[in-house]
């Protein structure tokens, strides 16, 4: 007869409760502790309000929608897509730049520490309050929107470049400028091939959030679309155009969107590092 051997699996350690507390695992903690308490807060801080009275006063208030001023809230929605476009365009050309400055494995850490300060003071500031600053130095205009969405975009993608610049190895564009090639040249020939898909691709989420953006700043005088927001709801009867403005936002929105995924989709598949090396 064959003797049956029973084989015992060697027993894992089991650490104790203090030993798995990492720096992770408590932010986690203090996190769902201050939601539990904020939670709380506001649900007993919370007025009772009639939720229904509220339904039936919007449906009645604004509805239908108000096309009569179609044709106006067209070339509102045009200026808010230009002052997108135009920042966007600054913002990313600017930030290039600078993102450069905020990265570590490229520059000295006084400069970095500067930069990035920089970035936190743009960053820190909602688009809104930017608008309202320029609109007091320009005025209410379509520059106000220009220079309050640069700006703050300029927060955003300063941020978002250098952490890219800084994942790359950057030993190439190093090697280029050993054997005398210009900083443009190693940036172009170096960084940028390994770098320009996610850059694109996060320049095209800045462009979307920034026609959102737009639509907004309007409201402190800003220009674009938010203008005519604005207007219709200091109107006592305006509330109908609101909606109809509101449901133009978002379509163009909605078709913004898609559009992007799509662009996206095809800059990741043409023009991504693995494309370039094949």
């Amino acid at each position: 007869m064959k003797e049956n051997k029973s084989t015992s699996l060697p027993k894992l350690p089991v650490r104790k409760w203090h030993e798995k507390l990492n720096f992770l695992n408590i932010l986690i903690i203090i996190f769902l502790f201050l939601t539990i308490f904020s939670g709380k807060n506001l649900i007993q801080e919370n007025r009772s309000a009639d939720v229904m009275a509220g339904i039936d006063y919007f449906l009645k208030k604004f509805f239908p929608p108000d096309f009569s001023d179609f044709n106006l809230i067209l070339e509102s929605l045009g200026e808010t897509f230009q002052i997108a476009i135009v920042s966007t365009f600054i913002a990313v050309n600017l930030s290039l730049i600078i993102s450069l400055a905020a990265s570590r494995n490229i520059s000295p850490i006084w400069l970095v520490q500067i930069t990035r300060m920089f970035l936190n003071i743009t960053r820190t500031l909602p688009s809104l309050i930017w608008a309202f600053l320029f609109v007091i130095f320009f005025g209410p205009t379509p520059i106000a929107g220009v220079f309050a969405l640069t700006f703050y975009s300029l927060g955003y993608l300063g941020k978002f470049f250098s952490e890219i610049f800084e994942s790359m190895d950057i030993k190439v564009a190093r090697g280029l400028k050993l054997i005398g090639a210009s900083p443009v040249q190693a940036f172009l020939y170096g960084l940028w091939p390994n770098v320009k898909a996610q850059v694109w691709s996060q320049s095209l989420w800045m462009l979307e959030y920034n026609i959102r953006s737009a639509s907004i700043i309007g409201l402190v005088g800003a220009g674009g679309i938010g203008m005519e927001l604005n207007k219709a709801m200091e109107m006592a009867s305006g509330f109908q155009r609101v909606t109809a403005i509101l449901i133009c936002i978002l379509v163009i929105v909605i078709i913004l969107d898609l559009l992007g995924q799509a662009i996206r989709r095809w800059i990741t598949q043409k023009i991504s590092p693995r494309s370039i090396s094949d």
